[in-house]
């Protein structure tokens, strides 16, 4: 078995994780932390996602976990993020 076209396989689909998958979210003045299933937490600054920043309390408590835990979604805020992506890390200056 040829392990290099596997992993090559592998990287160009990208990372889709299978245990890593959202259970909940919650914020606080600073970071949100995203809990997963696997009992793991992912804690990033806020200050990175620019419209959860600005978002009410309330509004960041209205969102939906897709893709069977791969991907969180705010449909009022029309945000977006994936449970890959922030356990990649975010390039904050980007967002």
């Amino acid at each position: 078995m040829n392990t290099s076209v596997n992993s090559k396989a592998r990287h160009e689909k990208g990372y889709v994780p299978t245990t890593a998958l959202a259970k909940s979210v919650e914020f606080d003045n600073e970071m949100m932390s995203v809990f997963l299933t696997d009992g793991r937490i992912i804690s990033v600054p806020i200050i990175w996602f620019p419209t959860l920043r600005e978002a009410t309390q309330e509004q960041r408590s209205r969102y939906e976990i897709g893709g069977g835990g791969t991907g969180l979604h705010w449909p009022e805020l029309d945000e977006d993020l994936s449970v890959a992506g922030l356990m990649a890390g975010v390039d904050w200056q980007a967002a």
